[in-house]
């Protein structure tokens, strides 16, 4: 865009653009601004001409903003609303504008990335804010086709059209226990594994756990919950038992280091760790720049994540 075409552009384009972003829907962002749908099509299809690239991409029944869309709403909104402040109290002064950034984890991956990307955000950039919300592989795909995250980084099963998927490593299971209390032996066979009582987590509110669902035995569990914040708690002490990921037995005795570890004894293969993102956002610069401080923390992490470190 030309600095003849940049004097000339429409500021209310830009209004408009925000609506659809809101609601998601040309339908619905010409409700709340009282115009009529093809009004909004029609100025949707000006900025986006004078602009020079897509601003929006159908998504079901309503669209979403490409990268180009979201950074120039990004740049627009705090603009519009500082100019709205001035001419309704006078005071158009505002503080530093960042991007928020949505990250949808399972609990078992918050320990080994948050605190390095953390640092890494901090001493490298992009300055953004993160808002980091609990995703498991029953609702990741829902919550990225919805726009509830940008990026998600967990196990998933088959994820709608639209949705781009990078294995970041594979990482199998292990057995927690305190073995001042729990007397597992120096190779924990199905027998004794099966005798002792269990610490599980069921995403479904139940019984079961990953044991059951890949090789159909039955514990005896004496409590389920739902994520695997408290079980180090629960295993130091105890006589329990607690199969986790890996990389998660290892977060919990960076804090708990009297708890041991042991292989499983049933056959893995080790589920893919994914990194998962909306196709339509495959050009954003700067979740391109988080992206590369994860693939980094997630080299680390798949060194302590690989079966041959018991």
């Amino acid at each position: 865009m030309n600095e003849i075409d940049g004097r000339d552009l429409d500021l209310n384009l830009l209004k408009v653009l925000v609506a659809v972003a809101d609601e998601g829907s040309v339908t619905a962002a010409a409700a709340r601004l009282y115009l009529t749908q093809s009004a909004v099509s029609a100025a949707l299809k000006r900025l986006a001409d004078a602009v020079g690239a897509q601003l929006l991409a159908r998504r079901g029944r309503g669209v979403e903003l490409t990268s180009r869309g979201r950074r120039l709403v990004d740049r627009a909104r705090p603009h519009l609303d500082a100019l709205v402040r001035a001419a309704l109290v006078g005071d158009a002064e505002t503080g530093p504008s960042r991007r928020v950034v949505r990250l949808g984890l399972s609990d078992s991956s918050e320990g080994w990335l948050l605190r390095p990307l953390i640092a890494a955000l901090r001493a490298k950039g992009p300055n953004v804010r993160l808002v980091v919300t609990a995703v498991q592989f029953r609702n990741v795909g829902e919550a990225l086709v919805s726009g509830r995250v940008d990026l998600a980084i967990t196990v998933a099963d088959e994820l709608p059209a639209g949705i781009t998927r990078r294995t970041l490593f594979h990482g199998d299971f292990v057995c927690l226990f305190d073995p001042r209390v729990a007397k597992v032996g120096k190779t924990l066979d199905r027998d004794r594994y099966l005798a002792h009582e269990h610490v599980i987590v069921s995403y479904n509110g139940d019984l079961r756990g990953v044991i059951e669902d890949a090789f159909g035995v039955i514990r005896d569990v004496r409590v389920s919950l739902p994520s695997f914040a408290s079980v180090g708690e629960l295993v130091e002490g105890s006589a329990l038992l607690a199969t986790v990921p890996r990389l998660v037995a290892h977060e919990i005795r960076r804090t708990r280091p009297a708890l041991r570890t042991r292989p499983l004894p049933f056959s893995q293969t080790g589920a893919p760790v994914e990194l998962l993102s909306r196709t339509a956002l495959a050009d954003d610069d700067v979740l391109g720049a988080i992206t590369a401080h994860i693939d980094t923390i997630a080299a680390r992490a798949a060194k302590v994540a690989a079966p041959a470190n018991r």
